[in-house]
């Protein structure tokens, strides 16, 4: 079946494991997802994560969720820009997340980054997601 949007249905993927309390949640892999989960990790929002490679040619992300006291680390996950409707914004106009508590993960020239990231290398980008 094919996906097409690659980045809402990881969210939804996260989502649905973190609400049955799981490890692990696999997916199939892309560079996008990856630099996702890259930037995911760096904040601290899961433990960590693995590109598994098949015989057959493709490949799967692995995701170890992390999880504080039995609760999920990620409490709030969402899509921000979509294919229907794509979110820009400039460096002067990032979004704070809960006054500084989430994060936006933006896609920049420079690479898939943090909010706080984009503006320390003074960039905007596309908002993907926002994390808290």
């Amino acid at each position: 079946m094919a996906v097409n949007d690659p980045i809402g249905d990881m969210i939804a993927r996260i989502r649905n494991a973190q609400m049955r309390a799981k490890s692990k949640v696999s997916m199939p892999g892309s560079k996008q997802r990856e630099r996702v989960c890259e930037v995911l990790k760096s904040e601290g929002y899961i433990r960590g994560y693995a590109s598994v490679a098949h015989a057959d040619g493709r490949s799967e992300l692995e995701i170890e969720l992390k999880y504080f006291d039995g609760e999920p680390v990620i409490r709030e996950i969402s899509r921000v820009s979509k294919p229907g409707r794509r979110v820009y914004a400039s460096v002067k106009a990032l979004p704070r997340i809960n006054n500084g508590l989430g994060i936006s993960i933006l896609s920049t020239p420079k690479g898939v980054m943090a909010d706080h990231a984009a503006r320390d290398a003074n960039v905007g980008g596309e908002i993907i997601c926002t994390v808290f």
